[in-house]
């Protein structure tokens, strides 16, 4: 499988930054779902922790997935009628900005708490903002309903991609699809 993108299907990096970015924002809903379980003390400090690991390694593969699209020349045909091309490339943005905007919500968060954001424990990210505790309760609750909002766009992009494969049969599915270019 090609590294770049051809003019049919998006190639091995396109493909691992899409999917590795979607798996790991399960994970993020799942270990803040089970942090706010918990009663503050250490474990909870631990998921939380790695939570914002995760968040930031969320946004660097954001920010390499949105640089490979721009250099990459040779992307994959646009499939569909003029609505469906608006459509998917405003839900494309939409998506991006969001994946933007939910890590940077959370590590502005944490900066108005005045909580640290390592990465794994390796460094730590400076502040964006300085200690506000009404800023951090504002921020909470951007960073939640940016969580539903792209949870809301994800699931409509997971179903027009359904929708291309069973109803319009287009092969738009099979360009992205982690397991090569199979055929239907």
């Amino acid at each position: 499988m090609p590294l770049r993108n051809t003019a049919d299907h998006y190639g091995s990096l396109a493909k691992l930054l899409h999917w590795s970015i979607m798996l790991l924002i399960l994970v993020q809903f799942f270990l803040a779902e089970s942090a706010d379980d918990l009663p503050d003390g250490i474990e909870k400090l631990k998921i939380l922790s790695r939570h914002k690991s995760i968040g930031m390694l969320v946004l660097a593969l954001a920010v390499v997935r949105i640089g490979w699209k721009i250099a990459n020349r040779g992307l994959p045909a646009p499939v569909g009628s003029g609505i469906l091309k608006k459509t998917a490339a405003a839900g494309h943005g939409l998506l991006y900005l969001l994946i933007l905007l939910q890590p940077l919500t959370g590590w502005a968060m944490s900066s108005a708490a005045n909580f640290p954001v390592t990465f794994f424990g390796w460094f730590q990210f400076p502040a964006l903002v300085g200690a506000n505790p009404e800023l951090h309760e504002r921020l909470a609750d951007v960073h939640e309903a940016l969580f539903w909002v792209l949870a809301a766009v994800a699931a409509l992009h997971a179903a027009a991609a359904l929708y291309h494969h069973f109803v319009l049969k287009d092969g738009v599915l099979r360009r992205m699809s982690p397991f090569g270019r199979r055929r239907a």
